[in-house]
C-alpha cells in the first residue's frame, strides 16, 4: 500500500512539474467558478420572476374601488325585486317631453298641480312588495310622513342620492350602510299621489336635481356621477319656465282653480277684470285710426 501511496504521489509531482499545469489548472478553477456564477444568476432571475408574477397577480387590481365601499362599478337596479312584474303609475316630469306626456306627468293634489320628480313603481297585482336599494350606500334620512308616506334616502358618492317614498315596514335607520338589493321596507301609500294604490315613488337626484330614473336603470352609477352641475342646472332652470296649467290659470286671471281662501279669489278676478275691461279699450282706439287712415286713402 505504501508503495502504491508514493507512485501515485510521484506522479503528481511529476505532472506538478509541467509548464502547462498550472495554466490548466487556473483554466479549470475559473470555468468551474463561472460555471457556478451563471447558474446562481439563472436560479436568481427565476425566482425573482416568478415574485413579480406573484406580485403582478396580487396587485392586479390595486387602486380599482371595491362594490361595497365605493359604487361606481354598480350598474343601477330598480328598486324592487321582480321588475319583469311591475308597472310605472306615473312618469318622472320631463321638460323636453311632449304635452301630453308632461300632463301624465303631473301630481294633482289639495288643488295644485305638482311635477313627478320620480317614477312611481307598482306590481301588476297591486299587491305590496319589498323596496330593494337600488345601489349601495349611507342611509342619510329616515322621514315618517303621511303626506309622502314616509320617506328613506341613500346617499352615493359625489352627490348622488335615490329617495324612496310612499314606504312601511321601515328596515333601516339613518347611519346604515346597505348593499344594493337590501330590503329597506314594504311598499305603501301615500296621500299625495292616492291614485297610484300600494307603489314606491322612486327617485334619483345628482347635487339636488332630479333626474328621470329610467334613464339611468342598467347603466353604472357613474352614468349618474357624469351628469354635470351645469346640465342640472339647465334642467331645473327649465322646469322652474315651464309653469303647470292651474298656475297659468291663476296668473291670467281668467279661470281660478278652487281654493280655500275666497278672498284671493275675488281680487284675482277683480284684477282680471279690470285688465280685460283695459284691454278692449286700446283695441278699439287701434281700430279707429285704421278706420281714419282708409278713408283718407279713399278721398
Amino acid at each position: 500500500m505504501r508503495e502504491e501511496e508514493k507512485k501515485s504521489t510521484s506522479t503528481i509531482r511529476r505532472i506538478l512539474k509541467q509548464r502547462w499545469a498550472l495554466a490548466a489548472i487556473y483554466i479549470a478553477s475559473a470555468a468551474i467558478i463561472l460555471a457556478a456564477a451563471f447558474l446562481l444568476q439563472n436560479s436568481f432571475d427565476d425566482s425573482a420572476k416568478d415574485g413579480k408574477e406573484e406580485l403582478a397577480e396580487t396587485g392586479k387590481n390595486y387602486g380599482e374601488p371595491s362594490v361595497e365601499v365605493n359604487s361606481n362599478l354598480e350598474t343601477t337596479k330598480m328598486p324592487v325585486a321582480n321588475a319583469d312584474k311591475t308597472v310605472i303609475k306615473k312618469q318622472f316630469y320631463d321638460v323636453n317631453a311632449d304635452e301630453k306626456a308632461q300632463e301624465d306627468a303631473l301630481v294633482f293634489y289639495n288643488n295644485r298641480y305638482e311635477q313627478n320628480k320620480g317614477i312611481d313603481i307598482a306590481m301588476e297585482d297591486g299587491k305590496s312588495f319589498d323596496v330593494k336599494a337600488s345601489l349601495s350606500g349611507n342611509v342619510t334620512k329616515v322621514q315618517n310622513d303621511a303626506l309622502l308616506g314616509n320617506l328613506i334616502e341613500v346617499e352615493h358618492e359625489d352627490g348622488v342620492v335615490t329617495r324612496y317614498q310612499s314606504v312601511k315596514d321601515i328596515k333601516v335607520a339613518v347611519g346604515d350602510k346597505v348593499k344594493q338589493g337590501q330590503s329597506l321596507a314594504a311598499a305603501g301609500k301615500s296621500q299625495i299621489n292616492e291614485e297610484a294604490g300600494v307603489h314606491v315613488h322612486f327617485e334619483i337626484r345628482k347635487d339636488n336635481i332630479a333626474l328621470n330614473p329610467a334613464e339611468f336603470v342598467n347603466k353604472q352609477a357613474s352614468a349618474i356621477q357624469a351628469a354635470t352641475e351645469a346640465e342640472g342646472s339647465e334642467l331645473d332652470e327649465a322646469a322652474k319656465k315651464e309653469e303647470t296649467p292651474a298656475v297659468e290659470e291663476s296668473e291670467t286671471g281668467k279661470d281660478e282653480t278652487p281654493a280655500v281662501d275666497e278672498t284671493n279669489d275675488s281680487t284675482d278676478l277683480e284684477n282680471g277684470t279690470d285688465k280685460e275691461e283695459s284691454a278692449p279699450a286700446e283695441d278699439t282706439t287701434e281700430e279707429s285710426d285704421s278706420l281714419k287712415d282708409s278713408l283718407n286713402q279713399s278721398n
